[in-house]
């Protein structure tokens, strides 16, 4: 699949530069696969678009305070993953004026290892700034606002962002499971290659309990919250161990094997995140729902609104 099949032109108006308050207020866009119907309800209307007996399955990641600002030569080192006692794998730029043995503040570059990436080690746990994507450009007044409610396991370098959007009280109306994938690279990642098939995954950690597994695998309907949980579930359902690292890569003419439903946000173009969404709701019928998104002004990208397909 060429990659230039997962473009498409968006307003720059309607990139989400701040959540809604309540997190429930953000709009829902519902898409049954079934019959090809749209309809438009605010998120807080989730439970009551939801088959019964659907277990809501939700990554429970924490995002860490990993961007860390560099002064000579002006950039950033953002830690993406631990990789022992005080060892990080992480981005940093302006990867061509950094040089190996430097150190800035807490951070000191040990090796550069292609494509940007550099082991680094860092003194103490991270104290940096809150990992917005670069197309958030106003200032985050509450850092806890790019964190999901039910965030527990410390580790990633972004949110899982189509669980931004729930409340306690919405939580408390499902049946709720949890697993646990750290986003590193992976997921936010564009693509650089001509097709799909030549973009090199490099693997995120996971992690799931075995009564968290024994439900996930016997539930009747699975709603997978984000593209993160996805990833989670189908790794699994290939007979994965319960916890490691998965490079699974979603795209269209993938079989999905355990996730009946997905719960996602608006994602960018030429991204991993719209090709398992394409895998999901036929490559077609993704365009057509982001058309819809278009013309009825939703908010995209991560403090965006998001999308039930059934």
């Amino acid at each position: 699949m060429d990659s230039s099949e997962l473009d498409y032109d968006l307003p720059p108006e309607l990139i989400a530069q701040r959540p809604v308050e309540p997190r429930d207020a953000s709009r829902l866009l519902v898409y049954s696969r079934a019959t090809g119907e749209l309809r438009h309800r605010a998120f807080r209307d989730l439970p009551d678009e939801l088959p019964s007996e659907t277990l809501a399955v939700v990554n429970d990641t924490r995002v860490v305070p990993a961007r860390i600002p560099i002064a000579r030569p002006r950039g950033e080192v953002l830690l993406l993953e631990r990789t022992g006692d005080s060892e990080w794998l992480a981005l940093a730029r302006p990867t061509r004026k950094l040089r190996a043995g430097t150190r800035y503040g807490a951070v000191e570059l040990v090796e550069h290892v292609g494509e940007g990436r550099w082991r680094v080690r860092l003194d103490g746990e991270p104290g940096g700034e809150t990992p917005l994507p670069p197309y958030i450009t106003e200032p985050l007044e509450d850092p806890a606002r790019y964190q999901t409610v039910y965030a527990d396991e410390e580790g990633s370098a972004a949110a899982p962002t189509a669980g931004l959007h729930f409340t306690p009280e919405l939580l408390g109306r499902l049946e709720v499971e949890r697993v646990t994938l750290h986003v590193g690279l992976d997921t936010f990642r564009p693509l650089a290659t001509a097709t799909l098939e030549e973009h090199l995954l490099h693997g995120e950690r996971y992690a799931v309990s075995p009564a968290a597994f024994r439900r996930i695998r016997d539930a009747e309907r699975v709603l997978a919250v984000g593209t993160t949980t996805v990833r989670v579930l189908e790794t699994l359902a290939r007979g994965a161990t319960l916890s490691g690292r998965t490079d699974l890569f979603v795209a269209p003419g993938f079989e999905f094997r355990r996730v009946d439903h997905l719960l996602t946000n608006f994602h960018l173009p030429r991204s991993t995140l719209l090709a398992l969404v394409m895998a999901f709701a036929g490559v077609d019928e993704t365009r057509r729902l982001y058309r819809a998104a278009i013309e009825e002004r939703y908010r995209f990208y991560s403090f965006g609104d998001a999308m039930l397909i059934l």
